[in-house]
């Protein structure tokens, strides 16, 4: 069966551009111009794969407001902000909500739909590794992380990670101990328009993730100037 992928955009001409390209990649694709017309249809059925804006017509944080909603109808979904809105402010923003991706407009449509598949297949393997009880993790100190199928748990219990976090949580324990540079956390993140600053919001919510599940982790630790350090208890 297809995947289903939503779109929710204002934008008449952007919304029959975005509906084509994605079509013809061999998705189902569902669109909707606004907020309350979304929430509608996911009352009736979630997608596989969310896309949206933020602005919609007159509601300036809508999409905000839609992906809250979303993840908290299902927390693994993976959402994609595809938006005019490039400030830092707006891309911690949507980070700090659970969004997989943010990417900025105007966007290449055949870009847009590798970025759809990767996130799909992530997501896939993750359901996989989950449902054969697969098990390719390594061992960190308490933490187990399993490259394959993105997926990481601390003491036995699962932390439900975006791909850019888990990426860049990958690299930060690739050798613990070791510094891990702003660059290089950069690089794993897969995004433009990265700065510092967005790199110390995912770390934030990457220790936000962990301390839920303990209060007392502390093993990212700050490298003042230069990066972020894995230490192990």
């Amino acid at each position: 069966m297809a995947k289903r992928i939503a779109i929710v955009e204002d934008d008449p001409d952007q919304r029959s551009n975005y509906i084509d390209a994605i079509t013809k990649k061999g998705y189902d694709v569902t669109a909707y111009s606004n907020r309350s017309q979304a929430l509608a249809g996911f009352d009736k059925e979630l997608p596989d794969l969310a896309i949206l804006d933020i602005i919609l017509g007159d509601e300036v944080d809508a999409g905000f407001e839609i992906c809250r909603d979303l993840l908290s109808r299902s927390a693994s979904l993976p959402v994609i902000f595809l938006t005019e809105r490039i400030a830092e402010i707006d891309k911690i923003s949507g980070l700090r909500l659970g969004a997989w991706d943010y990417l900025p407009k105007p966007i290449s449509l055949d870009y847009l739909a590798e970025r759809i598949s990767s996130l799909l297949r992530i997501n896939e393997a993750r359901g996989q590794s989950a449902n054969n009880g697969t098990n390719t993790a390594k061992l960190v100190g308490d933490m187990s992380i399993d490259q394959e199928a993105l997926l990481v748990s601390w003491r036995g219990e699962a932390i439900n990670l975006s791909g850019t976090e888990f990426r860049m949580l990958a690299k930060l324990v690739r050798v613990p101990g070791h510094a891990v540079s702003y660059d290089t956390l950069m690089n794993a993140t897969m995004q433009s328009l990265v700065t510092n600053n967005t790199i110390n919001t995912h770390m934030r919510n990457i220790r936000k993730k962990f301390e839920s599940i303990d209060a007392d982790f502390n093993c990212i630790k700050s490298e003042y100037g230069f990066g972020y350090r894995w230490s192990a208890k």
